[in-house]
């Protein structure tokens, strides 16, 4: 019997074009960049966004769920956050609501874009995408805790005029999303960590065909897509051995790499997108919106990729998991920021997007408590979004 070369899981595109991307970071770093120069370094970040997907891929395998996506989670957010604190101390005032922007922007994508994208796939896969709703109930009411702390209540507080919070207010909100991110973390790393793992298709999807095609019908069904399903599974999780610690340690580098050329083009060609944002009279929080779009693309495809591979529940830790990490390290880090970083810090929501905040968390839970979904769902969550997009556009 012939042996099969084992193939290593860096290929060349994946080390080469996160290097590049740096570079072209660097020469565009703090200047006005041509017309040829933005279409330059776009295309710099739509493959730095593919090479950072594959690597947290092979680090995800490594070091299995739910560490991969918790991984991918927090090193975007955690760059994400010096985007938003650079972005701040460069523009002065007209970024007093930066942040608030971003991260709600963020939390809009990651809640409806990314998980109705996921289970479309899921259900487009299998009919009904299924998951644990005790690992993503817990992550929602997460969310849903920190964004109403953070980005609802400066609405309503009296201490300072405006949408903002007092110096004791947004320490207090500091320190609790801190709390709330670590505890979190624990329930998903080690307390709980089976709430968030994968779950067995092959039994549910049995179920499902079973109880559409009847009784009888439904034991064969059941029996085939089982054991189909189990196969597809264990192909799934054994088609490859898991990468060396050696490989593993450097997609994590070249991952870090990659994701700070991501953010770091997304700034480059921010000027213009800013310019045509102007130019098309849009409302200064779309600049928000699509350095988010950017910025959460890697974790999009990663989700849609685990989707695909019947891992719905791997995509709505990424999801939340990027919610939460959003929240929760940003509100921090701009408390921390706001020492030195002059002009007010605008945090409160307005009455529009609150509405869509409580829309989506109710049409959320309603989507989790069955641990199950179809098509329906996805596209109520895609519908969300587009409003809030629209919404964005035109307010």
């Amino acid at each position: 019997m012939g042996t099969t070369k084992r193939r290593s899981p860096l290929t060349d595109w994946t080390v080469l074009v996160p290097v590049v991307a740096l570079v072209a970071l660097v020469f565009s770093w703090g200047r006005d960049l041509p017309g040829f120069a933005v279409v330059l370094v776009a295309l710099c970040l739509a493959g730095a966004v593919l090479a950072a997907v594959h690597h947290a891929e092979v680090v995800a395998h490594r070091v299995g769920e739910p560490f991969g996506s918790l991984i991918l989670a927090v090193a975007v957010t955690v760059i994400e956050v010096a985007l938003i604190v650079t972005l701040m101390a460069d523009g002065g005032d007209k970024t007093a609501s930066l942040a608030r922007d971003t991260v709600f922007a963020a939390v809009m994508i990651t809640c409806n874009g990314i998980v109705g994208v996921s289970l479309l796939v899921g259900a487009l896969r299998n009919r009904v995408a299924v998951f644990n709703p005790e690992g993503s109930g817990a992550a929602l009411a997460t969310v849903a805790t920190l964004a109403t702390l953070s980005l609802v209540l400066p609405t309503f507080t009296t201490s300072k005029p405006g949408p903002e919070f007092s110096t004791a207010q947004l320490t207090f909100a500091a320190v609790a999303s801190l709390a709330l991110y670590g505890l979190f973390v624990a329930v998903q790393t080690v307390r709980h960590r089976n709430y968030f793992l994968p779950v067995d298709t092959g039994r549910d999807a049995g179920r499902d065909a079973g109880r559409d095609a009847g009784r009888d019908a439904g034991r064969d069904a059941g029996r085939d897509a089982g054991r189909d399903a189990g196969r597809d599974n264990g192909r799934q999780d054994d088609h490859a051995e898991p990468p060396t610690a050696r490989a593993a340690l450097l997609s994590l580098g070249l991952l870090l790499v990659a994701l700070v050329a991501v953010v770091g083009d997304a700034k480059a060609v921010s000027p213009t997108i800013e310019t045509a944002v102007a130019k098309a009279g849009l409302p200064q929080a779309v600049v928000g919106v699509i350095i988010a779009l950017l910025v959460l693309l890697p974790e999009t495809l990663a989700a849609v990729r685990a989707a695909r591979r019947d891992r719905v529940q791997t995509s709505l830790n990424l999801a939340y998991g990027s919610a939460i990490a959003s929240i929760g390290l940003t509100i921090p880090a701009i408390a921390l920021a706001s020492i030195w970083l002059s002009g007010p810090l605008l945090l409160g929501l307005g009455a529009v997007h609150m509405v869509l905040l409580a829309l989506t968390v109710v049409v959320s839970a309603l989507t989790l408590a069955p641990g199950r979904a179809t098509l329906l769902q996805g596209g109520v969550h895609i519908v969300v979004l587009a409003a809030y997009l629209f919404l964005a556009v035109s307010p």
